[in-house]
């Protein structure tokens, strides 16, 4: 059996695709084998390490970014960006693993007058173990192989098995093979990173003892799939699982009448960016009824490019939950871009309105996310009508307010009323695109993560990777090298 990747402008194969994994029980072997050296290696072994695989990845970018463009059908400029993100974030944990304060390393020395008495206590966050990585199709390098959750784990010291997403595999294979070598070259154990093809075989690792916990971007379905396979294991593991997410966004009516055009060009670039298969696209927009935005958001709709999906079941998902959307009876068709190829998995973009009456009477019709190029208007009457409609949306990623100053909608209530639906409030922009730093959150709660308390970008998403242990009244030489007296890592540690 092989794992095939198609061109999605064509349909046609790329390649002769990739065997699917018949040695997964030596890769866990090898994975487990590897954590006890791996977890105690100094943090600047591993801020080498990511940074190795850093220039790595841009040296080859001439090499891979044909293979994401022949698979994905995205843009080789999209795609080079992409390469240059995902070196970013690995440059970032190296960062993060040389400031070492991430490690949260806690000295209390003993107290005899406390109530109760304090025995000497450290405390620090320690790896879990080995991690399974599940790659996402809508970025093949930046949420795949090296991407955000494998950067991550090897920062914490927790060796890597990734389950290549079926859409790319070429380009898994071939980044996997980088980082392999790179592993190799920095004299690693060869079990710190590895990569799993087919889905029964990710299936199975999830399963598997060895593994402690799981990273995974895609679908809800999906997630929630996996999601109960680990959490019926004997040992349930931590999943941390990116899902669906519709990204509400809200326009008040001093919004609308200081910048018009602004507003629609912004809202149709955020919504058909990438062919709309952004996690964090605008999939509903809240306008004022009387908005007068219909005729330049229909012009700006049919001027708006079909594009390609990143797979034929995409597609197939995008265009049936569009047709249910069409014949909803609260719903109107109000904007469509050109008609796409007909060839390869082409989508084109949609727009349709409805009223904050009809999705409260159907919230699970209404603001399910339509994974490619189409977001629906919702038009409200007044503060209090589209507060009483926000209420019926779940959880998301983002949530969006367009305000101007002095503006006498209540924008503290709805600031508040959307921080509690959302990871990520942004104010006066659009969600499509998310830094990686140290103060982004790219999380949510559910449907939107199966985690709300966790990033999956930036800084912070290490925490997912680590457990707080805490050893009491143990001889200093015992100590692991963070929390010794001498602290031979150089990491901050706390006094109280």
């Amino acid at each position: 059996m092989t794992v095939q990747g198609y061109d999605p402008r064509t349909g046609e194969p790329v390649g002769a695709g990739i065997a699917e994994t018949t040695d997964l029980p030596s890769l866990l072997d090898a994975a487990a084998a590897a954590f006890p050296a791996f977890r105690s290696t100094p943090p600047s072994v591993r801020a080498d390490f990511l940074t190795l695989l850093a220039d790595r990845l841009d040296a080859a970018a001439g090499e891979l970014v044909p293979l994401a463009t022949a698979e994905s059908g995205l843009p080789s400029a999209r795609l080079t960006g992409e390469v240059a993100r995902t070196s970013a974030q690995l440059r970032l944990f190296a960062r993060v693993v040389s400031e070492g304060d991430y490690l949260e390393a806690i000295i209390e020395e003993a107290d005899p007058g406390a109530t109760p008495p304090r025995p000497p206590l450290r405390r620090w966050l320690e790896p879990v173990g080995p991690v399974l990585v599940y790659a996402a199709s809508n970025f093949p390098f930046a949420f795949s192989v090296l991407g955000g959750d494998t950067a991550s784990a090897l920062a914490a010291g927790a060796p890597v098995l990734v389950k290549a997403h079926g859409s790319h595999p070429a380009l898994s294979a071939a980044t996997a093979a980088l980082a392999s070598r790179a592993a190799a070259d920095a004299g690693l154990p060869p079990g710190v990173f590895g990569i799993v093809f087919g889905d029964e075989q990710g299936v199975r690792a999830l399963r598997d003892p060895r593994v402690k916990a799981c990273g995974f971007t895609g679908s809800t379905g999906g997630g929630r799939f996996l999601l109960g396979v680990a959490n019926s294991r004997p040992e349930p593991i931590p999943f941390f699982g990116e899902l669906g997410s519709i990204n509400p966004a809200v326009v008040t009516p001093a919004a609308v009448a200081a910048r018009a055009e602004e507003l629609v060009s912004g809202f149709v670039g955020s919504f058909t960016l990438g062919t709309g298969q952004f996690c964090t696209k605008p999939g509903l927009l809240f306008l004022p009824a009387g908005h007068g935005l219909g005729p330049a958001l229909s012009t700006a709709v049919a001027a708006a490019s079909p594009g390609p999906l990143l797979n034929a079941r995409i597609a197939d998902q995008f265009e049936t939950g569009l047709a249910g959307l069409a014949s909803h009876p609260g719903v109107v068709a109000s904007a469509a871009g050109s008609p796409a190829p007909s060839e390869g998995s082409w989508a084109s973009p949609r727009l349709f309105t409805t009223t904050t009456g009809a999705l409260r009477a159907d919230p699970d019709g209404l603001t399910a996310e339509h994974f490619g190029p189409a977001a629906l208007i919702v038009e409200y009457t007044g503060a209090d009508d589209l507060l009483a409609a926000l209420g019926a949306v779940e959880g998301s990623l983002t949530a969006t307010v367009h305000a101007e100053p002095g503006d006498d909608f209540p924008l503290p209530e709805l600031l508040e009323v959307l921080g509690d639906r959302a990871g990520r409030v942004v104010y006066n922009g659009w969600p499509t695109g998310v830094a990686v730093s140290f103060a982004m959150n790219h999380g949510g709660p559910w449907p939107s993560t199966t985690n709300s308390a966790h990033t999956s970008v930036g800084a912070t998403s290490i925490r997912r990777w680590l457990r707080p242990v805490s050893f009491q009244s143990v001889p200093d030489e015992l100590l692991p090298p963070a929390l010794q007296a001498a602290n031979p890592w150089g990491i901050p540690q706390r006094r109280p």
